[in-house]
């Protein structure tokens, strides 16, 4: 894939060596958002004019702009070989990145890169809003701290099976063979998962889940199929859902060994990371950086929204 005056990027050394400094990323993401015709973000409209120092001008309403206006980069103060550098690592990374690592790989502040992965896993939201068809396998599953861990004084009371009072509850659904999607759910009831099912797969096509009631009525709009889980089935004929299982158990795992605790709050973020991460599983690591970076134009995620309550 040519990223970048005809050169193949195989390595963050190359990536380093390739954007060696400021400018070169600028004309990078130049021609990547604007290629030749440079928009205003303020007026989408507007005649623009070329000014000194990278800057540009919008005629309609007057104000000056740069390419780190636009995107991901607005109101970061962070150099632009720095989030080329995170972008990399954290597309590349298959499970997972901290930000304690990446403060040991950038030598920033944790604040910063914090708020650096956070708008990654934002802008990566793009891979989690696919189309589902063909063959598609369901299930939910709950994201949280294990009972049996917990001291005595902070255990939760009736918490077994899907009860949810100390764990949040995640649906998801992969096409066999192809994509992944999955949403932090409000509950598990067919009211709160039916509305994403239907929106996610075509009507008609086939659709696996285990015995939950929450399903029982997908027969009338799906090619319904179901395994038993409660009566230890795990494969009926052409059903399973072990596809998506196997998809939970690799975010379980990244959450357990590299990020250790995850926030209500911010889960769907690090769900979204871990779609894009099994959807950019067949690309290599220039594909992934290249499929990340083409995408975060409209990309837009604060400190405060990031940090408010």
């Amino acid at each position: 894939m040519n990223i970048f005056n005809g050169l193949k990027i195989r390595s963050l050394k190359e990536l380093i060596l390739t954007f060696s400094d400021e400018q070169k990323c600028i004309n990078f993401l130049e021609k990547i958002f604007w290629n030749g015709n440079p928009v205003s973000p303020f007026d989408k409209t507007s005649k623009v004019y070329k000014c000194k120092n990278n800057k540009y001008k919008c005629k309609n309403t007057g104000k000056y702009f740069t390419i780190r206006n636009i995107g991901l980069f607005k109101n970061s103060n962070l150099k632009l070989q720095d989030w080329f550098i995170a972008i990399w690592l954290f597309t590349s990374h298959k499970g997972g990145l901290s930000s304690k690592q990446l403060e040991r790989d950038l030598n920033l502040t944790q604040k910063t890169t914090w708020f650096i992965l956070k708008r990654l896993r934002a802008c990566s939201a793009f891979e989690n809003n696919h189309l589902l068809s063909g063959e598609v396998e369901i299930d939910e599953t709950y994201v949280g701290g294990k009972n049996k861990n917990r001291h005595a004084d902070k255990k939760v009371k009736h918490s077994q099976g899907r009860s949810f009072k100390d764990k949040v509850p995640v649906l998801g659904l992969i096409q066999r063979g192809g994509k992944v999607v999955a949403r932090v759910v409000p509950t598990v009831s067919r009211y709160d998962l039916e509305p994403f099912i239907f929106r996610t797969v075509n009507l008609h096509d086939t659709v696996f889940t285990d015995e939950w009631t929450a399903y029982k009525n997908l027969h009338k709009y799906y090619n319904h199929s179901i395994v038993n889980h409660g009566k230890k089935e795990y494969v009926n004929g052409n059903a399973s859902t072990n596809c998506i299982e196997n998809f939970w158990t690799r975010v379980k795992g990244a959450i357990i060994g590299i990020y250790r605790v995850t926030s209500k709050k911010h889960l769907q973020l690090y769900i979204n990371e871990f779609v894009f991460k099994h959807n950019t599983r067949e690309m290599s690591p220039s594909e992934k950086f290249m499929h990340l970076i083409s995408n975060i134009k409209d990309c837009k995620m604060t400190y405060d929204k990031l940090t408010a309550k």
